[in-house]
């Protein structure tokens, strides 16, 4: 009976959002350069001003938007395999928690300087440091973000995840990195790139002009596998936050838990992980667990398309400038720590 009227309720909000997604996927592996979460956030904001009366889809929407991109980041956890990251760490460790702390410092101090909304700095800090959708996915729950407030997030992300992906290879022939191995511009790319598609674009170009075979994608991807693995801690952080604020602001007497603010998927992602590595310790191959990876990658623009639908495009266009320039000194900052701590560990 449940899942009848679950299926009456939600099904055609459902099926507006899969609709936009299947193409947004395709149109994302052609240009991976923007990637289908881009495309199925744009085709939400389009069909959303065409579509006057949306009471019939919102149950569906919301359902999608909300439970579909906690799905994602679990299945995203599939992908990874704790005992190379915990070797990565170790080569680039020290570059990573550098490059996020300087993105996390510099959202905190211009939401303060320019007045931007913390609900929106919180997002294009975690963003620009982490993982870009995924890192974006993972904290607008615990923070109890909208769906105007992901959009608005997402759309400075992919902004200067598209110029990274295009200027950052030449960038890297002019400012001197090694074209002889992958090493040094793949760590350089996975830590100054923030979206997985850009950051694969990137080092695939690089690898094209030098010859590398897949030689810099590879270090790349690790190196940006690891960046995705601080979402728990930086969840666990804002949970406490938005925990103490609420206990702060709220009536005497009202019991507030971090188990209430503190999403559960996330431990659902944590024991993904744990299962991934067990797997690959026991002998199974990493390409196993492709199919649920691209399941997570498909349900992140299944939820973009909801989020698109439920974002109204003239007040995104509006309110955007400020958090662009937040995202670009973000950009900027992660990039020069990135080049400044591979000098410093003679990696470049």
């Amino acid at each position: 009976m449940y899942f009848l009227n679950f299926i009456r309720k939600n099904w055609m909000g459902i099926v507006l959002c899969l609709a936009i997604a299947v193409p947004s996927w395709f149109l994302g592996q052609e240009f991976k350069i923007i990637g289908g979460a881009v495309f199925a956030i744009l085709i939400g904001m389009v069909i959303s001003i065409l579509l006057k009366d949306k009471s019939k889809f919102e149950a569906g929407i919301k359902f999608t938007s909300k439970k579909v991109l906690q799905w994602a980041v679990i299945l995203l956890g599939f992908g990874l395999n704790l005992n190379v990251i915990l070797k990565t760490a170790g080569e680039s460790g020290l570059i990573i928690l550098t490059t996020i702390s300087t993105s996390l410092i510099i959202a905190f101090a211009l939401c303060k300087v320019m007045h931007i909304p913390g609900k929106i700095s919180t997002l294009v800090g975690v963003g620009s440091s982490i993982c870009g959708g995924s890192a974006i996915a993972a904290t607008a729950p615990v923070i109890d973000a909208d769906d105007e407030e992901v959009a608005q997030a997402i759309s400075v992300i992919f902004f200067f995840n598209v110029l990274a992906a295009l200027i950052f290879p030449t960038f890297g022939k002019i400012i001197g990195f090694d074209t002889n191995s992958g090493m040094s511009f793949g760590i350089f790319a996975g830590t100054a790139v923030n979206d997985t598609s850009s950051v694969t674009a990137c080092a695939s170009t690089w690898d094209s002009m030098w010859n590398l075979g897949k030689e810099t994608l590879d270090k790349a991807v690790i190196v940006k596998l690891t960046r995705t693995l601080a979402i728990i801690p930086i969840t666990l952080c804002l949970a406490l936050f938005r925990m103490k604020k609420e206990k702060k602001n709220g009536e005497e007497g009202k019991k507030i838990s971090l188990k209430s603010v503190f999403p559960i998927f996330i431990l659902f992602f944590i024991l993904a992980s744990v299962i991934t590595t067990i797997a690959m310790s026991c002998g199974i191959d990493e390409h196993f667990f492709e199919p649920v990876t691209k399941v997570s990658k498909f349900f992140i623009v299944l939820a973009m398309a909801a989020i698109g639908l439920n974002t109204n495009i003239v007040k995104l266009v509006k309110t955007g400038g400020k958090p662009l320039i937040m995202g670009f000194c973000c950009w900027i900052g992660i990039t020069g720590v990135s080049l400044l701590m591979q000098n410093i560990l003679g990696y470049w």
